[in-house]
């Protein structure tokens, strides 16, 4: 497939980015919506405050903390709020944005809450005003680098140090991520040349690395953590397929020729920067955000696995996405490599680091995309590989543990990949010129 079947329509429906906006706060109403209906406020508010004092790092399944209830509510207030930051700076709703809600939205079932993100989003807004630019030309990196997170709860919550010593440190380790992530990730891109979506999970796993190395050498080392829920896949099962089903009916009431502009979707390789949303409009977009997610949890329920809150937060990063590269074209090709990594290798394909791997391991679709099906499986079996050796080397503090491994897969696999195709025929190092967004890291 080339990048040249995939021009824009010419005329893809408008949209307003405030329009684009409301729909994705709708979406994280609706969580609200479902988890006060789940459990009731009562028993939310509850489960919110164990929520927020929680250490957060990987893996810490928040419907095991406080409840699905709780863990829905936390999950739509975060995106609620990061909506409102968005529509008070007046952000641009590209496909990276929605993208970057959509994680806020997913990883607020694990990892990310009310209390932990904001040093972070600060840190990169104080990088914005030390450089002179408005803060919206950086609150995708701002909200993308929540991925350490889990950095400020675990400083907090896990030491026995006074909270007039750990809460300055929190909150100052926090501060010092945000302000480097924007020139980190700028740089840390070129390495897999956005064959690789997930460009922070990369970056703060490289961060994370040096945090860890640091608090380390001073004695603290962060205690593993794994809370994994089952046995909920009926309500959450119900709950996603009218989640997606109103997506899917949502892209046709924005466009009526919706499928003319998903053929254009699935056309392209995905590498970043892909944006669905400026090449097609928001209606195909939705379409394709859909029927990615539906194909994710499918997959899930397929194999034998649980839904619960990481797993229906790698669903919403996948969802997410696809509005900035993912289709069900060139992620396939990575879930069957995992999966045929899981008949190879000494594991089972309905373990939790497996089932994850599968999810998140699509950042690597545009390999799929751009080199061919093959090479997406190849990529899906080494990734499977990757993601389960590199965690400990950022103690778990890095929530894009998969797109940190697959920014190395990427990195090294591509170049190989290049250098095999290019005896037979000519191919391309990199895609069209990096748009600004890509320059400044804020995939």
């Amino acid at each position: 497939m080339t990048e040249e079947a995939a021009q824009p329509r010419s005329n893809p429906a408008p949209v307003s980015d405030r329009t684009v906006l409301l729909i994705v706060a709708a979406y994280a109403a609706a969580f609200i919506a479902f988890g006060l209906a789940v459990d009731g406020p009562a028993e939310v508010a509850r489960g919110l405050a164990a929520i927020v004092i929680s250490r957060d790092t990987l893996l810490t399944d928040y419907f095991g903390i406080g409840g699905i209830g709780a863990g829905c509510v936390n999950a739509g207030l975060l995106t609620l709020c990061a909506c409102f930051i968005y529509d008070r700076t007046g952000a641009k709703m590209t496909g990276a944005s929605v993208a970057c809600l959509f994680l806020v939205l997913g990883f607020g079932l694990f990892g990310k809450n009310l209390l932990n993100v904001w040093s972070i989003v600060l840190g990169v807004f104080l990088y914005a005003r030390f450089r002179g630019e408005a803060f919206s030309a950086h609150i995708n990196t701002a909200f993308f680098g929540a991925a350490l997170a889990p950095v400020f709860s675990e400083i907090l919550f896990s030491t026995s140090l006074p909270l007039t010593t750990s809460l300055p440190l929190a909150v100052g380790t926090s501060l010092l991520i945000g302000f480097v992530l924007a020139p980190a990730a700028a740089q840390l891109f070129k390495a897999h040349q956005g064959f690789s979506l997930y460009n922070m999970g990369f970056t703060a796993g490289i961060v994370g690395i040096l945090i860890v190395a640091l608090y380390k050498s001073y004695g603290f080392v962060p205690n593993p953590v794994f809370i994994w829920t089952t046995g909920n896949n009926l309500v959450l099962t119900s709950f996603l397929v009218v989640f997606f089903v109103a997506m899917i009916a949502a892209g046709f009431w924005f466009d009526r020729a919706a499928l003319s502009g998903f053929k254009s979707v699935i056309s392209t390789s995905g590498q970043s920067p892909t944006d669905f949303i400026a090449l097609t409009g928001f209606g195909p977009a939705l379409v394709n955000m859909g029927l990615t997610g539906t194909i994710a949890m499918a997959y899930i329920l397929a194999v034998g696995g649980d839904l619960n809150g990481p797993v229906i937060g790698a669903i919403l990063t996948i969802v997410g996405f696809a509005a900035f590269g993912k289709h069900p074209r060139n992620i396939l090709p990575i879930m069957l490599g995992v999966y045929l990594g899981s008949l190879a290798k000494p594991w089972n394909i309905d373990d939790p680091s497996i089932l994850l791997a599968a999810l998140f391991g699509t950042t690597l679709a545009p390999i799929a995309g751009r080199f061919g099906w093959h090479w997406g499986v190849v990529a899906g079996f080494i990734h499977s590989s990757a993601a389960l050796t590199v965690g400990p080397v950022h103690a778990g503090l890095n929530l894009y543990n998969n797109g940190f491994a697959a920014g190395i897969v990427a990195s090294v696999l591509v170049p190989v990949i290049i250098a095999i195709q290019s005896r037979t025929k000519p191919v391309a190092a990199a895609q069209e010129p990096l748009d600004t967004a890509a320059a400044r890291g804020e995939k």
